[in-house]
């Protein structure tokens, strides 16, 4: 069997195996299919089935988690973690409490993990998890109750060395905190590695809160400076407006760059004079209002319900709100405005259409495994605090991620070349993190 007629038999196993999971085969085929060169080159990784072995989890846990509401009514939600892969190092990903969160979600979730951690030269392996339950709405003791029955259940299977989860969607400071709590009050441990994203007053990372916006606009710079630009006087749009979002405007606009545009669920503002980030912040952090709020303040900007943030000419767009939020129909818009990058600040926000049109045009294409590989990189270096029990400044912890997110940014820009395809970010960042996976799963044997 020839190396593509193999790829191919693996993705229809992964398809047949894992019925109904559309995002994880959309993550498992952009992947797979990049990989025809390096197998290629590589034949002993198609005799030992390392492509069979990295799109089956390791471990996949499922559990109910049932909690008690401020009226006294019993709720059930489910929980998972898929725990991925373990060649690199612990499992390393996040918790999103969404009720969009079903076991494909956090497949797909935990597949790209694998490969923007091991882009990061951190040794961290990939993981993933959650529930289905939505923190909106709900009491500080209610959100406390559930994090607490969450916890109950995934602790058995944490560790600093074995399993360390972090916040996403729905998971932030509170949460982490809760679940903490828990974890230590039934292990009668003070083990600060097993979580991160925690408070920087109890084991945190200074610029963890940042570090994905940030190192989503570190990645885009890098790019940009390969055709002798930068983000001085550019057009910025951001989706979004959640704590990725913030923190790439925040960057965006220390760069010299002009945030003209940004969303949520119900809508998105333009404001031309630039983003008020202050603003922003406050209504999305302290009144968690929706942004229609936003130009209730500001006289100049306008909120519209209609139509996308993407419809906005701008010459940088960083999606950062959700999967597959960015559509062909986007793509076609954004290229005919004269774009010329885009970096997702989320996972997988480009639908497999809108790629393509983008790499066609010679649009910059960062894909969220390298380019908000800021978020999991930070966390790596919180664990390291932890194991040591050292304090980095902010200063310090900035500086290193963005160090990590030029030498991620090299290696894909190398990695590519090298193998035919210059500044096909997607090709370079599936190949790399997959020659650093499959040369250690190699190594540690049929396992």
């Amino acid at each position: 069997m020839d190396v593509s007629a193999r790829i191919e038999a693996v993705y229809a196993q992964v398809v047949d195996r894992n019925a109904g999971e559309a995002e994880f085969h959309q993550a498992a085929r952009e992947v797979v299919q990049s990989l025809g060169p390096v197998l290629t080159a590589h034949p002993e990784y198609l005799d030992s089935r390392i492509l069979e072995r990295l799109c089956e989890p390791e471990r996949q846990i499922i559990f109910r988690v049932p909690w008690v509401d401020d009226q006294g009514n019993i709720q059930v939600n489910r929980g998972f973690r898929v725990e991925f892969n373990s060649a690199l190092g612990p499992y390393k990903g996040g918790l999103r409490f969404h009720p969009s969160v079903n076991l494909g979600i956090v497949k797909f979730l935990g597949f790209e993990q694998i490969f923007k951690n091991a882009l990061t030269g951190l040794s961290i392996g990939g993981g993933k998890g959650g529930a289905d339950f939505d923190p909106k709405g709900r009491s500080a003791a209610e959100v406390m109750r559930f994090c607490q029955s969450f916890m109950t259940e995934l602790h058995r299977h944490l560790g600093e060395h074995t399993d360390v989860p972090a916040g996403d969607i729905g998971v932030g400071g509170r949460e982490i905190g809760y679940l903490f709590g828990q974890y230590k009050r039934l292990t009668n441990r003070f083990e600060a590695g097993v979580l991160t994203g925690k408070h920087t007053g109890w084991g945190g990372s200074h610029a963890r809160t940042e570090a994905t916006g940030y190192g989503t606009v570190h990645f885009a710079e890098e790019m940009l400076r390969t055709r002798g630009k930068d983000f001085d006087g550019r057009r910025v749009i951001v989706s979004g407006s959640g704590n990725v979002a913030v923190y790439a405007i925040e960057k965006v606009h220390a760069l010299g760059g002009r945030v003209v545009a940004c969303s949520d669920s119900a809508g998105y503002v333009v404001d031309e004079d630039g983003i008020d980030l202050e603003l922003l912040k406050e209504i999305k952090e302290v009144r968690r209002a929706r942004l229609s709020a936003y130009a209730e303040v500001r006289p100049r900007a306008t909120h519209s319900e209609r139509g996308s943030v993407f419809d906005v000419p701008c010459d940088v767009a960083l999606p950062c709100a959700t999967q597959n939020e960015l559509t062909e129909h986007h793509a076609v818009a954004l290229v005919k405005n004269s774009v010329l990058a885009v970096a997702e600040g989320a996972n997988m926000p480009c639908t497999p259409a809108a790629v393509d049109i983008l790499r066609e045009a010679d649009v910059l294409f960062g894909p969220g495994k390298a380019a908000n590989a800021g978020g999991v990189a930070t966390s790596a270096l919180e664990m390291q605090q932890n194991a040591s029990r050292d304090r980095w400044t902010f200063e310090q912890t900035a500086s290193r991620l963005a160090s990590v997110m030029t030498e991620v940014h090299e290696l894909c820009r190398t990695t590519a070349a090298r193998f035919g395809s210059p500044d096909d970010y997607v090709l370079g960042a599936n190949v790399a993190g997959f020659l650093r996976v499959a040369e250690a799963m190699e190594a540690h044997g049929v396992i």
